[in-house]
């Protein structure tokens, strides 16, 4: 894979030479917007889980879940396309990863020769500001000088960092996919696909500092060496942009970037939470406000599928049910006992992100999921609510700690009057009596007696027995003849 990656590297100068040769012979390309097919079904906002591919504008299109990268819709996602600025995710994180925030950097005249009509922060030659400052502001103004420079920054030349960038995509597995330089400008090498971009989003999102700069659509610049402090807006972020007058602002946004040239189109790769789903849309080649409305499409469909549960909440929609012993009579319930569950203080919040039909799947399978352990050793009334019965632990998929809650009574059950006492209870009463020795009742005195007195009976029927057999005459005594006569 890293040959691979080499060999499209070295293609790219060649196809930056050969495009310049030709240049003057090009006609200009100018951007068509797509439109959606005339016998699209119309997208009704009601059912967003009905979404079909031509209600989108977007010729390439993919969505995911983010924490486990499921693929939930996609149309064309495997076609290449020009990915133009939604390229800076990738320059963006790889500054993260190996760069230095607190490291002061200065504009330089590679990394700022750029287009003229090429989006900027813009930053002048001689320039210092931090490298945290320049990774939020070449997110948030999609600044193509601000990419040169944390390409030069990390690697000491933008083709080096070329190289890194498409090495980085291999890695995520994005077959599809070859950069050609940091900031997206077009170059007929330059290309990706939706699928290969969502990887790249993903791995992005992965990362809390990026995150953050993701969400970010304003951020204030401090003064430098040759500017005033100024406040950077994003660059036509609308998706972003919580400004009243801002139709396509998206309230369940997290980021993240823009993308726009002639040959790529309108691009968008966006991210959203809901309840504790988080999803990320791609779209490639769609129309300027269709950017917009295709992501809220998408992600509406996304969070008709998937749904976000605790282990608490996966447990109150299945809590365990226990038969106790020993109940009242007048027990309603007959002594059926729910066990309500209580996290343990300091408990970390684990989310279940699923489908509606894998949560519920989960749920009347409780016990294959989770692990159910009882530490009081009888169900016997008396019980008082609230008292602790056992715990549930579940393993998080993400190989993180164990979470832990407290099983405990819903209700009080009180004891029947003449129930019989449990093991437990006599041995608490024995050892909790300070005589070793039970008390004297009239009970207890003939179960002493008792084989004595049975002894006593048994000696006495003996004694009956051989005394009748002993008494005289009885033995050898001969029968006197009735009907014969001696002389």
């Amino acid at each position: 894979m890293l040959l691979i990656a080499v060999m499209l590297a070295g293609l790219a100068p060649l196809g930056t030479s050969a495009r310049a040769q030709d240049s003057q012979s090009e006609p200009e390309i100018r951007y068509i917007a797509p439109q959606l097919s005339s016998d699209a079904p119309a997208y009704d906002p009601a059912a967003p889980e009905n979404l079909t591919e031509d209600q989108l504008y977007a010729k390439s299109a993919i969505l995911i879940e983010e924490s486990t990268g499921e693929i939930i819709f996609e149309k064309n996602a495997d076609e290449m396309m020009y990915p133009a600025s939604t390229t800076k995710i990738l320059t963006t994180l790889l500054g993260l990863q190996l760069g230095d925030m607190n490291a002061t950097v200065t504009m330089d005249s590679v990394s700022a020769n750029i287009p003229d009509d090429s989006s900027t922060i813009p930053l002048s030659v001689g320039e210092s500001i931090s490298f945290q400052d320049l990774l939020y502001a070449t997110m948030v103004r999609s600044g193509n000088e601000g990419a040169n420079l944390i390409a030069t920054t990390i690697s000491g030349s933008i083709g080096g960092f070329v190289d890194l960038m498409n090495n980085y995509a291999l890695q995520l597995g994005c077959t599809g996919t070859h950069f050609a330089n940091p900031s997206g400008l077009h170059d007929d090498y330059h290309y990706s696909t939706a699928r290969d971009m969502a990887k790249i989003a993903r791995a992005a999102m992965a990362d809390s500092t990026f995150r953050n700069i993701a969400k970010t659509y304003s951020y204030r610049l401090p003064r430098s060496n040759l500017q005033r402090a100024r406040v950077i807006m994003g660059n036509s972020d609308n998706w972003l942009n919580p400004s009243e007058d801002n139709e396509y602002y998206y309230p369940l946004a997290t980021g993240i970037k823009t993308g726009y040239h002639a040959r790529a189109g309108y691009c968008y790769v966006g991210s959203a939470e809901k309840d504790g789903v988080k999803l990320i849309s791609v779209l490639f080649y769609t129309s300027r406000y269709g950017r917009w409305t295709d992501s809220q499409k998408l992600m509406a469909y996304g969070f008709s599928q998937f749904v976000s549960v605790t282990p608490l909440g996966l447990y109150e929609m299945n809590p365990s049910v226990v038969e106790t012993s020993g109940y009242s009579m007048d027990d309603a319930q007959l002594g059926r006992l729910q066990l309500d569950i209580e996290p343990l203080p300091d408990t970390r919040t684990v989310n279940i992100v699923a489908t509606r039909t894998e949560v519920e799947t989960l749920a009347r399978n409780l016990k294959q999921t989770v692990l159910i352990e009882y530490t009081r050793t009888n169900f016997a009334a008396p019980i008082t609510k609230g008292e602790v019965f056992g715990t549930m632990t579940y393993y998080p998929t993400d190989g993180g700690s164990a979470v832990v809650y407290q099983l405990v009574a819903s209700r009080s059950i009180t004891r029947r009057e003449n129930a019989p006492l449990s093991i437990e209870e006599i041995e608490a009463a024995t050892y909790a009596d300070p005589n070793p020795l039970p008390p004297l009742s009239v009970e207890f005195a003939l179960l002493l007696l008792s084989p004595f007195i049975a002894l006593f009976i048994l000696i006495r029927i003996l004694m009956r027995i051989f005394r009748r057999d002993s008494r005289p005459g009885k033995k050898g005594r001969i029968p006197k003849p009735s009907n014969r006569y001696f002389r």
